[in-house]
Formats: structure tokens, sequence, C-alpha cells
């Protein structure tokens, strides 16, 4: 080879090494810029400011798989900075619960995986899954055959003749405690639930709207929504309209107009009911969603909203702190919460059922009784566990679309006994959370059925609770 190609061959291969270090370089910056967008904190994210923002938002991500409880010396930007460190976002904070963060997996992990990962850090006080939750409610094996006028002697539950095979005097002697009071449009009563189909012709008239003086409830994390006329923790809307039917049906058993010649009687003629959306259409919703529902609850409380019941007609055997925690800070603000005893025909002292078997000082488990003063067979029980019973098969009350159907369950009895409890603040205003419990369990007829089943061993009776 002579001295000219060397020279060309030598200028070749300086040109190769130079184009592959700049292709490696490119490589490089590529691979830097690439990481600079995955690695921006979450506290720098733009919070959602606006109700279509919230949804895109809500579009992009999951919904939560854990909910976490940080110890409280540990600052917010310290959870914010955990969060990040394991690609997870804090999607919403419970402000009435210290430290209590609802948490996204951005990878999309197992929830026990995620628990796992939380659980072993030491500024964490404990973690659980966002368990589902699903209606405590019984389909009867027959299709009822409704009338196409119904009436109040369809209503065996407040005052049973005997219709249908029933033992008379079996009900909750509803027509003389309204000798005494039909209620008071003072005391908001909160249906946690599927929402309530609050255009329904014998609600409306009962439906809790936000007062004018009350500016809309706001979130930190998602916003501030227009709640005219309740709280939909679905998808943070202002609709809390009813998709499935459960949620009017319990409605309607606490509050269906009185006296205006439509349908049914509600335990209370008049009343506030105030819908809370965090079942879907299917009947299914998360414990994350139930607790941001009733932190609602408690932020109108302190607003100046007189809500003073909250009925949880649902239920399930997973047992969540964190539930737990906001049903107790509801407790704190003078919150009654009269809950589902559950329909597995099981004893709810060995096999709890929450929130019923919660042990928090406003919960009241309900148990379900038939027309003939029998525990429903489908209801639990619990001699220490569940409070009291109410009737809970074949309950006539309203349904989607200005109808009514028969339902069954303890999820039935659950709203009777939360009427009866605003019937009795309607004639005692001022009676605290404690008051009202001891009065309610004071205040039954005693069941032979029940003997050995419950805390009381009776059936509420409404005339004994308003004397």
């Amino acid at each position: 080879m002579n001295r000219n190609n060397i020279f060309i061959h030598l200028a070749l291969a300086f040109v190769l090494i130079l184009v592959a270090a700049f292709a490696g370089q490119l490589n490089k910056w590529r691979k830097d810029w690439r990481g600079h967008v995955a690695l921006i904190p979450h506290a720098e994210k733009k919070k959602p400011a606006t109700s279509e923002e919230v949804a895109l938002g809500e579009a992009r991500f999951g919904r939560p798989e854990v909910l976490v409880r940080f110890k409280s010396d540990v600052s917010q930007e310290a959870i914010e900075r955990l969060t990040a460190q394991r690609h997870d976002r804090v999607e919403d904070r419970i402000e009435n619960v210290a430290g209590l963060e609802a948490i996204d997996d951005l990878d999309n992990a197992d929830a026990a995986t995620v628990v796992k990962e939380y659980s072993a850090l030491p500024e964490v006080e404990y973690a659980e899954p966002n368990y589902d939750i699903e209606m405590d409610e019984v389909e009867s094996p027959l299709v009822p055959v409704l009338p196409h006028d119904p009436q109040f002697t369809d209503q065996w539950a407040l005052a049973n003749s005997g219709q249908r095979g029933g033992k008379q005097g079996a009900d909750i002697s509803a027509t003389l405690a309204w000798s005494i009071t039909t209620g008071s449009d003072k005391v908001v009563v909160a249906v946690l639930d599927s929402g309530v189909d609050y255009t329904h012709e014998d609600l409306a008239g009962n439906m809790w709207h936000r007062p004018a003086s009350i500016p809309p409830y706001h979130d930190d994390e998602l916003g501030t929504m227009d709640d005219e006329f309740g709280f939909n923790a679905t998808d943070f809307a202002s609709d809390p309209m009813d998709e499935n039917g459960h949620g009017t049906h319990c409605a309607g058993i606490v509050g269906a107009e009185g006296e205006n010649d439509l349908g049914i009687a509600g335990v209370n003629w008049k009343v506030r009911i105030m819908p809370l959306k965090f079942m879907n259409a299917g009947g299914f919703g998360t414990t994350k969603d139930a607790i941001e529902a009733i932190n609602y609850v408690i932020d109108r409380k302190k607003a100046g909203v007189n809500v003073r019941v909250i009925s949880a007609s649902w239920g399930s055997t997973q047992y969540s702190r964190a539930l737990e925690d906001v049903i107790r800070k509801a407790y704190e603000n003078d919150i009654a919460f009269v809950a589902a005893a559950g329909n597995s025909s099981v004893n709810n002292d060995r096999t709890p059922h929450y929130p019923s078997s919660y042990n928090v000082p406003n919960v009241i488990s309900v148990a379900a009784l038939d027309r003939n003063d029998q525990l429903a067979s489908f209801s639990n029980y619990g001699p220490k566990s569940v409070a009291i019973a109410a009737p809970g098969v074949d309950i006539l009350s309203t349904w989607l679309g200005n109808a009514y159907e028969e339902k069954s369950g303890t999820s039935m009895a659950t709203p009777v006994v939360a009427g009866v409890a605003a019937l009795v603040l309607a004639e005692h205003p001022h009676m605290s959370v404690d008051e009202l419990k001891k009065k309610l369990l004071a205040s039954t007829d005693p069941i032979v059925a029940l003997k050995g089943k419950t805390v009381t061993g009776g059936r509420i009776n409404a005339a004994k609770a308003l004397e």
C-alpha cells in the first residue's frame, strides 16, 4: 500500500469514529431527556381546578389501589417524595383524618404488593387495599306484584294488620309515633348508597339542597364541586342521581313524603335526605369512595348543615382501619352511623361484617325481621355486635322513575332505624349522638326470636323512642 492510500484510509477511519461518537452522544441526550420528563416531582404537577380537568385526570389515571395513613410527624412534602420515588401519585388526601392518603400506583401493581411496600416504611402507620364494597340486599325469590296505586296499607313495617299472612302488631308502631311527630325538615339524614332519584314524586319535597349561605364543597386535591343536590364520590361530580335504585329505595323508607296523596309514607313525613353516591349502577363501590363521602358529610356538618344521621345499607367482611377512622371522626362531629348487619345468616360476633362491626360509639348495627317477627332467614346476627332489629323483608318503597318496588335485606331494615333516629331528633334536636343511640337501644319490643341474637333482643319501636 502506498503512502497516499494510507492517509486516505486513516482519514476514513477518523470520520467513522466521529460519526459513532456523535450517535452515542445523541442517544445519551435522548435518554437523559426521557428520564428528566419521567422524574418530574408530583408536587410540581398542576392540580385540576375545574370539573372538566378532574374528569380528564380520572381518565388518565386509574382508581387508587391503596389507602395509606402516614404517621403524624411525616410532612406532606415527605409523603409526596415517598410516593414519587415509587412512581405513585396521591389521588386524594382525606382532610378529616390526618395523614390518610388514597394512593394510585402508576405501574398498576396489584394492591397486595403496594400495601406490603408501604407497610414496610417507618413513616407509615398502616396501609390497606381500597376494597370493593357491595350492597346488603337480598332479592325476593318471587316477583313482587305491586298495585297500580300503592297505598299505605301495603307497608306492613309501619302498620302490620296481618296483611299477606303477617302477624298483627309486628311493626315499629309508626302510627302511634306520628301522633307525637311526623318529622322535621330541620333534620338531615345522609343516605350513603348508590345515590338517590331526587326527582321522584314521593321524594322531591323532602330532598336536601345546599343552602345558598353555605359555599360549595371544596377538596384540596379534587377541586371545587357545586354540591347543590348532594355528593357523588364515584367521579367527584355534582350529580348524585341514582342509576341502580337501591339508594332511592332506602331513601323512601327514611322519608318518602307523607300526606301528599302519592305512593307511600316514609318513617318521616318531613325530613331532609342528603344523597351520597359512592356505588355505581351495578351496585359496587370502593372503600375510598365511601370514605370520601363520609368526609364530605363531616365537612358539611362543620359548615353548618344539621346532618345528624348516616344510613349505610352495604358492607364487606374486609376490615378497613381507614374507614373506621373516618366513621370515628363522624362520631366526634355528633353524627350517628346506622349500618346493615349483613345478609349471610352468620354470627357477626365470630365473623365480623363491616362497617356494622366497627367498635365505634356511633355505629348502630341492624338485623332484619320478617312480617311475623322472625329473624329473616338471610339476616346476620350477634348478641354482642348487632344492636337492634327492624323490618327488612318485602319492604315497599320508592324506585327509579316514579316507581315503587318491594325489596328485602338488612339494607331495608337499616333506613327504618335511621328514620326512627330522625324522628327522635325532630322532637329532641339537641340530643347528642351518645344519647340518641342509648334512646334507640332502650326503645324496643322484646322478640322471642331475637333472644340471644342481638344486643337488645328486640325490634325498634318508634313510639317508645319518642316517649
